[in-house]
């Protein structure tokens, strides 16, 4: 199957959810999910498997056995590749529309410890910082889990102290509605797009431990 865009129902689908995420909702509507959402989606990252490796589709149902939040359906689809242990590229569809990303968003102590180092390194540290300016100069935004504060052990003013906070740190960018979601023009923009995160993430690989 070709991918020939993620059609109006998905983002519809989404709406509603968002709404009603019940059992009685999702069961009346399963097969809209099947058709405009999980297929789509993995015809999506089977085009993409060539260049970046096979994806993971993530379930569409919520773990909720620790959570407050009791709805049982995740109001987005999403699919990662790893190239790394929690460090790879990503996709998403929901109410706001499709958008990628490209980073790590967990780090075991070791691992972290490993990237600051690197971080703090003069030569790693400002290649690291020039990969990050550049890709928000060409529209992705830098997000991710940061401290408030400095780490333990590392000084307020270093630097590099920004990316020293980071817990996580993700390259995003929104495609939200734009039409070209709705076309198979799709996986050549995200293939472009993931190409430009691609050094990021052979640093955090290189970097990692």
């Amino acid at each position: 199957m070709s991918f020939t865009g993620f059609p109006e129902a998905a983002l519809d689908f989404y709406d509603d959810l968002e709404i009603d995420n019940s059992r009685v909702f999702w069961d009346a509507h399963r097969d809209v999910y099947r058709d405009a959402v999980a297929a789509p989606m993995t015809a999506l990252t089977a085009e993409l498997a060539d260049e970046f490796g096979d994806a993971k589709i993530f379930r569409p149902y919520r773990d909720v056995r620790f959570s407050k939040d009791k709805t049982p359906y995740k109001t987005h689809q999403g699919a990662f590749v790893a190239v790394a242990p929690a460090t790879g590229y990503y996709v998403q569809i929901g109410a706001p529309g499709v958008r990628v990303g490209a980073g790590f968003y967990h780090a075991e102590p070791e691992r972290l410890a490993f990237l600051r180092r690197a971080i703090d390194d003069d030569l790693h540290g400002a290649e690291l910082e020039k990969l990050v300016d550049g890709l928000q100069r060409r529209g992705w935004e830098i997000d991710g889990d940061r401290l408030k504060t400095a780490p333990r052990g590392w000084a307020k003013d270093h630097p590099r102290i920004e990316l020293l906070r980071h817990r996580s740190l993700i390259a995003n960018r929104d495609y939200g509605f734009e039409g070209i979601i709705h076309t198979p023009d799709l996986v050549d923009e995200i293939r472009a797009h993931w190409r430009q995160t691609r050094p990021l993430l052979d640093w955090l690989v290189q970097h990692g431990g």
